[in-house]
């Protein structure tokens, strides 16, 4: 896209559009010397600006006067691209009646859609999805709006997604699904739906790890308890390691415990041919070196 530079009156109209000024958007434009849709550097027309800041007068006066709801910035982002960011879900309705693509994708992918689940918009999540967004397109990294609403937490957005038909266990392209990155994240609450939805709890990242040795390598002790009852595997993952293992690495006790109690080896060795019990004492987590000790390696009197 060439663009070229910008004169004082279109950064004025760019200004206004910011600001939320309507009443300088019409006489500026009423001059009929600065174009509806003009550019700066990075493709940004006013009807963009306005729509990221909120501005539905402004957003009503430039597409009254012609400004394209189609227009897409270098990053191939849109005006309505920035109103689901935002949450403005009456400026994304509009643009929606004014003919802007619901699934209109920046570069890396994402569409509004992806955006909305992000910032956990549900009223601008249900309005793209009944205005056509498909929920199964994912990014460049095959990420999708699920697994973007599994990593950042929003259960009400993420529940919605499953009865539009959203896969739960989609993978991105390191090998991650929803169920992974919200055990990673420490979302005990997601990680309790997808595993009710039908998620593989076993599901290994191309390094091996599961949702569970991730919980424990984090220290979630809540997520823990949610995977538990779905029999993770508790032996040696393609990684070489176990989930035990990981929490005794990081001297996480509490996890430590809930696995044993799950029935978790602790004679086991990783690929390098150590135990938990001498990996907590190397890394000099004393109350796990003795709880290790005590139960499992104690001699019974």
């Amino acid at each position: 896209m060439s663009l070229k530079k910008e004169s004082p009156s279109d950064i004025q109209l760019h200004l206004a559009a910011l600001h939320g000024d309507e009443h300088r958007i019409r006489r500026l434009l009423d001059t009929g010397k600065i174009h509806v849709d003009s550019r700066d550097k990075d493709g940004t027309t006013p009807l963009i600006l306005a729509a990221a800041s909120g501005n539905v007068n402004c957003v009503r006066e430039l597409l009254d006067q012609g400004a394209d709801p189609r227009a897409r910035r270098v990053t191939g982002t849109t005006a309505l691209f920035f109103a689901a960011q935002g949450g403005f879900l009456d400026i994304a309705q509009i643009l929606l009646d004014s003919g802007a693509p619901v699934d209109s994708p920046s570069v890396d992918g994402g569409t509004p859609l992806f955006v909305a689940c992000q910032c956990g918009h549900m009223d601008v999540v249900q309005e793209l999805v009944k205005r056509g967004a498909k929920v199964n397109t994912h990014m460049k990294d095959r990420a999708t709006p699920l697994f973007i609403a599994a990593q950042n937490g929003h259960l009400k957005v993420l529940l919605f997604l499953l009865t539009q038909g959203a896969q739960a266990d989609p993978r991105r392209t390191d090998g991650a699904t929803p169920l992974w990155i919200a055990a990673q994240m420490g979302h005990d609450h997601i990680v309790k739906q997808l595993l009710k939805a039908g998620a593989n709890v076993d599901a290994t990242r191309h390094d091996g790890a599961t949702a569970l040795f991730k919980a424990a390598h984090k220290g979630h002790t809540a997520v823990i308890e949610e995977l538990l009852k779905f029999k993770p595997n508790l032996g040696l993952l393609p990684n070489g390691e176990t989930a035990l293992h990981a929490a005794a690495l990081f001297g996480h006790l509490p996890i430590v415990k809930q696995l044993m109690n799950a029935g978790s080896d602790p004679t086991l060795h990783n690929q390098e041919g150590a135990t938990p019990l001498q990996l907590a004492r190397d890394a000099k987590h004393t109350a796990v070196v003795e709880y290790l000790y005590n139960v499992a390696f104690r001699p019974k009197s």
